[in-house]
């Protein structure tokens, strides 16, 4: 009997789960509510580049073009890219545009039966005789709704689109207060280029936040209005956002992306020597840190902006914070066409922006909240179970307990991929989905739920001590190859894929490097 398996999003994730479904000799649907493929890089700035070297993203049996030199492709190169991969693997008959899937519903066990049940799905298996998920969706051209059964689900509906985090503010002190316009970064993202550019034209805008986008954005409102109208960059918190990828010289890749640099870590499931290794060559680690600080610091002139992060390099990039610096973007901080402003708070009045603490208000035209989205609240809304809405996401005191970061031991027949983040979100879920083509094919059976949510528990310790306040972003950063070892490990891999001790030991390893062979 065929299984039916639904992939939500055809994004990055939901095209390689895709891919590698479709290897094991199943029919998957895949269900996107928007009219083509690609996710976040369907639509975005006009700017936008990779921030992620290119020989970390990229698929695996699938390399860039030669076309292609840039070490980091912009936007329009990184979408013909995935459109390629996906003529070439023949995805797209299987992709249904314009379907957004608007619930799941699993008919089955009563949620007092999953409760008893000591082996995911009550049998250890991917798929059940017993359990079905129904999928309601939506053509959103004819608003017509179907319902759709399956026997596994696949969520790669991914953490930054769709639900804006709009921060909340006091009555009458939020964007109702504000005589001019405030938008979200979505809605500016979602403009076609000569609109944005006219829409931002003339005005004093403030942009709100310090990650790519509100970066990004800044810079298209520095180009638009230089000095005349200056656009005033708010953040929280300074970070250590990279000028590029070669700290004095040495690729970072070195330093973060070997097998050597993670044996300075303490890393979840270690035993007794691991852990002593990571103990004894912690000023090693505490050195490549400061490394990586001293040439940022120097090459950005961070001192002379204030701009210098009081957290270390390692949480940046164990926390999946780090990011690219915009070519040139100091440089009009310094001419005054950009101007920063540490506002941990604020809040509206008609004049603008009031920061905490201050009487006199930022006058401005436009605000721009560079905020990030809700994620949690999207993955968890896709649920009709409340039993299943409370579980998915686990305690928000810890983080996200998903087993090998897919799969959540207390939900039967369904995956989640791309949710957890990394450095490069494309290698990690193309490992992600082929470990789970693996379990699909029933290559490898799971452990018990009480082991899996261990092992979800021993995550969560390393990532609040890694990540600190950021733990929920479930972070594998400095922890790649560890992590892959786990999913080789149950896949029956060798997990060292180098040829030779000082290869396996030094050199970074790369989405080549796992190459189906």
């Amino acid at each position: 009997m065929e299984r039916k398996v639904a992939i939500i999003g055809a994004g990055i994730s939901g095209l390689l789960a895709c891919k590698y479904t479709l290897s094991k000799g199943f029919t998957p649907v895949v269900f996107e509510s928007r009219s083509s493929i690609g996710g976040v890089w369907r639509k975005t700035l006009e700017t936008t580049k990779l921030q992620t070297p290119k020989p970390f993203y990229q698929f695996s049996d699938f390399p860039w073009p030669s076309s292609v030199e840039e070490e980091f492709p912009n936007q329009f190169q990184l979408f013909d890219y995935l459109q390629s991969y996906a003529c070439h693997f023949d995805l797209l008959r299987h992709i249904k545009f314009n379907s957004k899937v608007v619930s799941i519903e699993y008919e089955g066990a009563s949620d007092e039966e999953m409760q008893a049940w000591e082996l995911w799905g009550g049998n250890g298996e991917a798929f059940s005789s017993k359990g079905k998920w129904n999928l309601t969706v939506t053509d959103t051209q004819i608003l017509s709704t179907e319902v759709h059964q399956v026997d596994f689900v696949i969520l790669c509906i991914g953490r930054f689109t769709d639900v804006p985090n709009i921060p909340e503010f006091p009555p009458g002190k939020g964007p109702e207060a504000f005589h001019g316009k405030v938008i979200h970064s979505m809605e500016y993202s979602a403009m076609d280029f000569a609109s944005a550019a006219e829409f931002i034209k003339g005005k004093r805008t403030a942009v709100v936040g310090f990650q790519k986008h509100a970066l990004d954005i800044s810079m298209e409102c520095s180009a638009a209005n230089g000095e005349q109208n200056p656009c005033r960059l708010l953040y929280k918190t300074e970070h250590w956002n990279v000028p590029d990828y070669q700290p004095w010289g040495v690729p970072l890749a070195y330093l973060y992306f070997s097998r050597f640099s993670e044996l300075l870590v303490h890393k979840p499931g270690e035993g007794f020597f691991l852990s002593l290794l990571a103990t004894i060559l912690s000023p090693v680690r505490w050195g490549f840190s400061k490394w990586v600080e001293s040439h940022i610091k120097k090459k950005l002139s961070l001192e002379k902006f204030g701009m210098v992060p009081k957290h270390s390099f390692l949480k940046e990039i164990s926390a999946c914070l780090i990011s690219t610096v915009p070519e040139g973007f100091y440089d009009r901080v310094e001419k005054g066409s950009i101007i920063l402003k540490k506002a941990p708070k604020f809040s509206f009045c008609e004049q603008g922006i009031v920061v905490d603490g201050e009487i006199t208000p930022i006058e401005t035209d436009l605000v721009i909240l560079a905020t990030g989205f809700k994620g949690e609240k999207k993955l968890k809304d896709i649920f009709v179970s409340p039993a299943f809405q409370d579980c998915i996401l686990g305690s928000p005191t810890a983080s996200v307990p998903f087993y090998r970061e897919c799969i959540n031991p207390r939900i039967p027949q369904l995956a989640v991929i791309g949710f957890s983040e990394s450095i490069s979100n494309l290698y990690t879920s193309e490992m992600r989905c082929r470990w789970l083509a693996e379990l699909l094919d029933s290559t490898f059976k799971l452990p018990s739920i009480k082991e899996m949510e261990k092992d979800a528990a021993r995550w969560d310790k390393y990532m609040k001590q890694s990540s600190g306040e950021y733990y929920r972003r479930s972070c594998i950063g400095a922890l790649h190859i560890w992590y892959n070892d786990q999913l080789c490990k149950d896949m029956g891999w060798n997990p060292k894929r180098k040829k030779g001790f000082f290869a396996e030991l030094f050199e970074p390893y790369v989405p080549s490097d796992y190459c189906p062979s």
